[in-house]
């Protein structure tokens, strides 16, 4: 089964639209958790505009299932992951102004500089990942830095089914996914993935370990509540 990594970003950013702490997002870690989550997600950002870097640290006693930080490995983000030492560290090239995440790594431009952060960490401990494109040529260069695991980035790919491309949407990640089965890499993907799309994506990649999924699940979770919803995707990634 590919396990299910739920970002929580979005709970900090309606926490943070009023002040206060409503909703508790240490509670909704332990809620999404109870409900069958395997694994907890949050990607802190320079600004603090969601997820604080407080909330990372809170979040380490209560997290007890797969803890995941993902980041742009500027040197606040790699002080704070190696204070921390969560169970993955996810490498995301994504600007400090950036409102979401929006392109891979080029693995093999920065390949030195991905090689230095991700050593620091795998002496320490913590699975790293890397965010790419669905580019053949990155997946190699992955390899090239040390990196235990990839993590697709997949809006093309909702973009494209939700067009109704069918095969032709999924076709370059499952591309990807062949050479990096074929290399030892791991497989992890994320952004986009939906309630829509989620089994689908799933059934095409060979060796998908995990998706990590918040924006659309919370909005659905809206409609149709977190436990249910988290339920919903479990069934579908079996």
């Amino acid at each position: 089964m590919t396990k299910l990594s739920v970002n929580i970003n979005k709970i900090a950013t309606l926490r943070n639209s009023r002040g206060g702490n409503v909703p508790d997002l240490i509670q909704v870690a332990k809620d999404v958790q109870r409900f069958g989550g395997q694994g907890i997600t949050i990607h802190p950002r320079p600004d603090e505009r969601h997820i604080k870097y407080q909330d990372a640290l809170d979040l380490k006693s209560v997290v007890h299932t797969e803890y995941n930080i993902e980041g742009n490995p500027i040197a606040k983000f790699v002080d704070l992951v190696l204070k921390i030492k969560p169970t993955q560290v996810t490498l995301v090239p994504d600007a400090e102004d950036a409102i979401t995440s929006n392109a891979g790594w080029d693995t093999i431009k920065h390949k030195a500089f991905l090689q230095e952060v991700i050593s620091e960490f795998k002496a320490n401990g913590i699975r790293t990942s890397i965010f790419v494109d669905a580019v053949p040529a990155m997946i190699e260069g992955a390899k090239q830095t040390g990196t235990d695991r990839i993590e697709l980035y997949t809006e093309d790919f909702a973009k494209d089914y939700a067009a109704g491309k069918g095969d032709a949407s999924v076709k370059p990640y499952r591309d990807c996914a062949i050479v990096a089965n074929a290399i030892d890499l791991g497989i992890n993907a994320g952004h986009d993935l939906s309630l829509d799309n989620i089994k689908y994506f799933k059934e095409n990649i060979p060796g998908l370990l995990e998706v990590s999924i918040g924006h659309a699940l919370i909005c659905e979770s809206i409609y149709m509540g977190l436990d249910n919803v988290v339920n919903m995707y479990l069934n579908k990634l079996k």
